[in-house]
């Protein structure tokens, strides 16, 4: 028989940038995921009973504290690196994308095609684009941080808006808001 884990999970509210709450889950790993405001609860629910099956959801403020004190920090501008364990559940491909993500610096970004390069494939830039959207522990793994290669915002599953919110709270100004209807890799 399979041992149950649980998976805690909370909520927190960026002020600055949306006044919906943002889920979030953590395992004995670590934060496995983040919701955008824009996604319920039950998207929580259907992502944990997809990527750990078996799995409970228990809400537990002890448990997420850590990981919540940290987002509020980085919200605040008081905290630039997160030094918290993720958890990440995909394909190989797509944590080589995450991990990829891992390396771009508050404040700065890379292109598609930067990341897919550093994610072992340099012609994956679509792929790469991919995996990006399907981040589970966005803000976290920082899929905010890439954009096209001409500098224009691309598609975002939190939205354009979350993202250049984003990026202006990181100070990051250097992009055109033209072509967001477009992806440009």
């Amino acid at each position: 028989m399979t041992e149950i884990k649980n998976v805690y999970w909370n909520q927190f509210v960026f002020e600055s940038i949306s006044s919906l709450p943002f889920y979030m889950a953590v395992t004995e790993k670590g934060i496995c995921r983040i919701t955008w405001p824009h996604e319920t609860f039950e998207s929580l629910e259907n992502w944990a009973a997809a990527k750990l099956p078996g799995t409970i959801l228990e809400w537990n403020d002890r448990e997420t504290a850590p990981y919540i004190q940290q987002l509020m920090e980085y919200e605040s501008g008081e905290r630039r690196i997160f030094d918290f364990s993720v958890d990440l559940h995909g394909t190989a491909f797509q944590k080589s994308v995450w991990m990829a993500l891992l390396n771009i610096p508050y404040g700065e970004t890379a292109t598609y095609a930067q990341i897919a390069a550093s994610a072992g494939n340099k012609k994956a830039v679509r792929a790469a684009g991919t995996a990006n959207g399907a981040n589970p522990v966005p803000i976290a793994v920082p899929c905010h941080r890439v954009i096209g290669s001409n500098k224009t915002l691309t598609g975002f599953r939190g939205g354009l808006e979350m993202k250049e919110r984003l990026l202006r709270l990181e100070d990051y100004h250097d992009f055109s808001k033209k072509g967001h209807a477009r992806f440009h890799f």
